[in-house]
């Protein structure tokens, strides 16, 4: 089984309304696939307050329900002690375990897993990646097409690395498509959904959702035709409320589309049971 997990940070779902673009004119693919093929699940978890992305996504790459171990939600990056968990037991360790081959599609822009180990602040997927570096996309890799960067089109790296075109969402898909059919799990990370709902900003989360939807688009079809397995989900609601600053309480989507898709879908009722359904499927 070969499995591109994309993660989007920071959408929910809610009711249509005035002030939530996650709707079909603005993002058609990602609506049909809400539609038709995913679960809604649960990102509060059992603990009071907003969802927040370090506890969520350690809880979606763990399996370990990170707010009740923490008390508490927890924002940005994950502090000492949620890191320990990470990196004790994450869904690339349990991965590597099996003897799967597993890639980070996001290009890190630096020389070497090294650098990014001399970093003070880092995510939850970086943690992650650091325990199995040789999963680690690096700049090179992105100037030879073997990676995506995490705003999918590279504009926003134009200033420091302008010998790396750019590309359209759908070249990226393709890239990405590329990287998939050669590791047994592909992972791609976006966040601009997130740090466009914070924004408040309608039209500039509707641009986000239109860019991610071009490149949605095409990497189902990609997908769909080579027999892959699409598995996508969020950490948290946010950009389907813009006009509210905070998260929001929603549940999040669980897309799985391709082989083993039913079977995931009905094994995930929260972000807890993501990586412990993906690791079942794999031992199918």
């Amino acid at each position: 089984m070969k499995v591109v997990f994309l993660f989007i940070d920071g959408v929910g779902l809610s009711e249509p309304a005035a002030d939530n673009p996650v709707n079909p004119e603005v993002c058609p693919a990602l609506c049909r696939l809400i539609a038709g093929h995913s679960v809604p699940i649960d990102a509060c978890l059992g603990v009071d307050g907003l969802p927040q992305s370090a506890t969520g996504q350690a809880t979606m790459f763990t399996g370990v329900n990170c707010p009740k171990a923490m008390g508490r939600h927890c924002e940005g990056f994950p502090n000492p002690a949620l890191r320990g968990i990470i990196e004790e037991n994450n869904l690339f360790l349990q991965l590597k375990k099996r003897n799967k081959k597993i890639r980070f599609a996001d290009a890190y822009l630096v020389d070497s897993p090294d650098d990014l180990k001399a970093r003070r602040f880092k995510s939850v997927t970086t943690v992650m990646a650091l325990t199995a570096p040789e999963t680690i996309s690096l700049a090179e890799d992105l100037a030879r097409n073997n990676a995506v960067m995490q705003d999918i089109t590279r504009e926003t790296i134009q200033d420091r690395y302008p010998d790396i075109p750019v590309v359209t969402p759908q070249r990226a898909a393709e890239h990405l498509f590329g990287i998939a059919r050669e590791n047994d799990f592909t992972l791609f990370e976006f966040f601009q959904t997130d740090v466009s709902g914070h924004s408040l900003d309608y039209s500039r989360a509707c641009a986000v959702l239109r860019a991610y939807d071009l490149f949605l688009s095409a990497l189902v079809r990609y997908t769909e035709a080579a027999g892959l397995t699409l598995v996508m989900t969020s950490d948290h609601g946010n950009v389907e409320a813009v006009s509210e600053r905070g998260h929001t309480r929603n549940p999040v989507p669980f897309i799985a589309l391709g082989p083993k898709a039913a079977f995931l879908r009905g094994r995930v009722k929260s972000l807890a049971d993501v990586t412990p359904a993906l690791l079942a499927a794999y031992d199918m």
